[in-house]
């Protein structure tokens, strides 16, 4: 279970930090690939996650702990208290290495860079107008639907859809992103978010500035408040 969630989540992110280095990034051939590369690679790096920890675990691949929280407060699909800490340890731990990865990739290009907020951008996310109590409703909103799909997905009504569910996961990030990614980066995942900027600070990048550790709450908070009313919100609808 712990290997599953570390694996996974470095999968997700070495790609989803990845495709944010490439476009940010001075002198990298994807420099300016814009929005759509990054929404779109960050729905590949949920795919690859999502099937990385299966092919370890056979069956969790959470990668999140705002979906963790979420489905053991609404005791969906047999998930315990007792398992959180491990699920959650694994996640920042896999998030940490992707970033990790990701640093190492990009090795040269740090220097090459000259703005420090790209620089943390590629590890986190900041938002596009800051605004404590309107960001953290936005990964409030986000990440309820994320949840809130996810348990539809694999709801008792959609088992047929077997092995695609990391498929249509995928694509329920990606519109995410598409249509709610534009106020905050949107994070959905406090270890997607808290991970990597714990190693945007620990890493040695040249000019990286300040890790905005004042926002790094909302990334955090509203993603666990949002998987909350996702998971008891589909509940209630789903029946379960």
């Amino acid at each position: 279970m712990f290997l599953g969630e570390v694996v996974g989540t470095c999968v997700l992110i070495l790609l989803g930090d990845g495709v944010v280095a490439g476009v940010l990034l001075n002198r990298s051939k994807a420099q300016n690939g814009g929005w759509i590369v990054i929404t779109f690679g960050w729905g590949i790096a949920v795919l690859m996650g999502v099937l990385a920890s299966l092919a370890v675990t056979g069956g969790v691949a959470h990668l999140n702990p705002a979906v963790t929280i979420g489905l053991a407060s609404a005791k969906l699909f047999g998930v315990e208290w007792g398992d959180v800490p491990t699920l959650i340890a694994g996640q920042f731990v896999g998030a940490a290495l992707g970033a990790l990865l990701v640093y190492l990739s990009y090795l040269v290009h740090w220097k090459e860079t000259d703005d420090a907020g790209l620089k943390l951008a590629v590890f986190s996310t900041g938002p596009a107008i800051r605004n404590a109590a309107a960001n953290v409703i936005t990964e409030v909103v986000g990440t309820a639907i994320l949840v809130f799909g996810v348990v539809a997905i694999f709801s008792k009504n959609n088992a047929s859809f077997g092995s695609l569910g990391a498929f249509f996961i995928a694509l329920l990030v990606l519109g995410i992103g598409l249509s709610l990614g534009g106020p905050t980066g949107y994070a959905i995942n406090p270890a997607r978010d808290l991970g990597p900027r714990i190693m945007h600070f620990i890493l040695p990048i040249p000019g990286k500035g300040s890790s905005d550790w004042a926002y790094a709450w909302v990334p955090v908070v509203g993603p666990v408040l949002g998987g909350l009313v996702g998971a008891l919100l589909a509940k209630a609808a789903f029946g379960l």
